[in-house]
């Protein structure tokens, strides 16, 4: 088995991987990348909306919407230490060291817009490709750095651990600790070791076991699965937040709450605007209660969808100023200068993950977890919208600074890793697909938006019987991507079906119709 040796091991390579590397390229370190499939995918090139970015910070008001956004159970702590170094690495590394083109005037002043929950405009956008925008520029500067190795259709199996992975057996008397992984080659099917000083999962989030998804490809929560099976600490793992307005007819697209930032308005399919009914800030209400009324108007209606209408703004400026929704909503026959879009909740962020503090420590040793992987507490229940590509970006800054100075100061074991035995069947990937496409069906049908003990229970039941099957064939069968992705997939689901059935209260994206 090749085994390669590295400073710092990155799983994942959306916007906190990359921050984080093109970091610590900086102090110096040698640092590995994986990607399980091309380098742009990640949820973070999907963002449309805008990040929050304050060149002078009011965190008092920016915290006191983060409360509300995410039914009071933010960690106030996690809010003020990332929004700060949010702020500050935004003007560093995107404004200053990449020139990321932000939408600005004629002045050249940053534009400023305003998303659901926020009382004033603090994001920074630019059109509404934001996070493609940010993504494409710090993956080319990590591309470009000698010091860093980007792996592309690289795929974490598993975490070294001293414990466990360790030739030496005398170190499963060390304390619990991460020194790399074993990583699948997706184009040859070999298996090859990392070993690392640090290992930093920023894998992104779960939406790909729910049927409806706006999430990346490959998005089933690897992170948290690899993580849980080495003794890591999860989170928050009910909180999975809908976002309430996606494409509902033909090929499913996000369109932006900056839309209704703009001043678009839903309607059901009286053409009713009804979420003055729901919520004192209307159609800008937090994501949870926009997604619920969405469902319930929906019901009342009997009808499979509702409409997001921004035909009474001027068309050449929905045009401009969402260049992309645009064409992909004319591309499926709306033209949304002239007719309401179909919309529909979907699954999109996943607030809960491994436990984390601000620089990313988990509770094991020299294992990170950084932007939606991890758990910092910053989104409580509910994430305020714009925030997730800033804590990205701030975990990504803050962790690389914390473990450059570890690595400066401390002694580092590095055992040689234990042999991967591949073996030879080779999966039925039509058996896989069939087993990923009873996962998601039973994620969205009973563990969704609105949920009970009885529906948590029998997707516990269906998800408990699947894991077994799983670990079985999974123990026996070659592996593969699809393979990796239903092993954590329902790893991940079942979490989070276990935190749903013990927490009984509602709170933001967990709603329990059985309070």
């Amino acid at each position: 088995m090749k085994v390669i040796h590295t400073d710092c091991l990155v799983i994942g390579g959306g916007i906190a991987g990359c921050v984080y590397a093109h970091q610590a390229a900086k102090k110096g370190l040698k640092t590995l990348l994986l990607c399980c499939g091309d380098m742009p995918q990640a949820n973070s090139d999907l963002a449309q909306g805008g990040i929050v970015y304050e060149p002078n910070l009011r965190m008092d008001d920016l915290l006191a919407d983060v409360r509300m956004a995410t039914a009071g159970l933010c960690n106030d702590e996690a809010v003020r230490a990332l929004s700060q170094a949010g702020c500050t690495a935004v003007e560093e590394v995107f404004l200053k060291d990449l020139n990321v083109p932000f939408d600005r005037d004629e002045n050249h002043a940053l534009r400023f817009t305003r998303e659901g929950a926020h009382r004033k405009n603090r994001i920074i956008y630019s059109k509404d490709t934001t996070g493609h925008a940010m993504l494409a520029a710090i993956q080319a500067a990590v591309r470009k750095n000698p010091l860093i190795t980007v792996r592309e259709y690289a795929s974490a199996i598993d975490l070294l651990t001293l414990s466990h992975s360790s030739t030496d057996l005398m170190d499963r008397y060390r304390p619990l600790t991460v020194f790399g992984a074993y990583v699948l080659d997706n184009k040859t099917g070999e298996v090859f070791a990392v070993t690392a000083k640090k290992t930093v999962l920023a894998t992104g989030g779960v939406g790909q076991v729910y049927r409806h998804t706006t999430n990346s490809e490959h998005s089933y929560g690897h992170g948290v699965a690899m993580a849980y099976r080495v003794g890591a600490r999860v989170m928050n793992m009910e909180f999975v937040q809908f976002h309430p307005t996606v494409f509902a007819k033909g090929k499913s697209f996000l369109l932006s709450e900056a839309l209704r930032g703009e001043g678009a308005i839903l309607r059901n399919s009286k053409g009713e605007a009804f979420m003055e009914k729901y919520h004192p800030l209307k159609d800008l209400a937090p994501r949870d209660v926009v997604s619920r009324a969405i469902e319930e108007e929906r019901l009342k209606t009997s009808h499979d969808c509702v409409y997001l209408d921004i035909t009474h703004n001027p068309a050449e400026e929905t045009k401009e100023r969402f260049p992309a929704i645009y064409k992909k909503c004319l591309e499926e026959g709306f033209d949304m200068t002239k007719v309401p879009v179909p919309v529909v909740p979907a699954a999109h962020y996943f607030c809960g993950g491994v436990y984390a503090t601000p620089e990313g420590r988990t509770n094991i040793l020299h294992l990170n977890a950084i932007g939606e992987t991890a758990c910092t507490g910053y989104h409580g229940a509910n994430r305020l919208a714009s925030t997730s590509l800033l804590e990205a970006v701030a975990m990504g800054y803050l962790c690389a600074e914390a473990d450059a100075k570890e690595i400066a100061e401390g002694d580092f074991h590095i055992p040689a890793p234990k042999e991967w035995v591949v073996p030879s069947e080779t999966p039925d990937i039509n058996l896989v697909k069939q087993d990923l496409a009873a996962l998601r069906s039973t994620m969205w049908n009973y563990v969704g938006l609105i949920r009970s003990a009885k529906h948590l229970g029998r997707a516990e039941k269906i998800l408990r019987h699947l894991h077994n099957e799983i670990d079985v064939f999974y123990k026996g069968a070659a592996l593969c991507q699809e393979l990796l992705d239903l092993r954590n997939g329902t790893q991940t689901a079942l979490l989070i079906t276990y935190a749903a059935l013990k927490n009984k209260t509602s709170a933001g994206c967990h709603f329990r119709s059985d309070k």
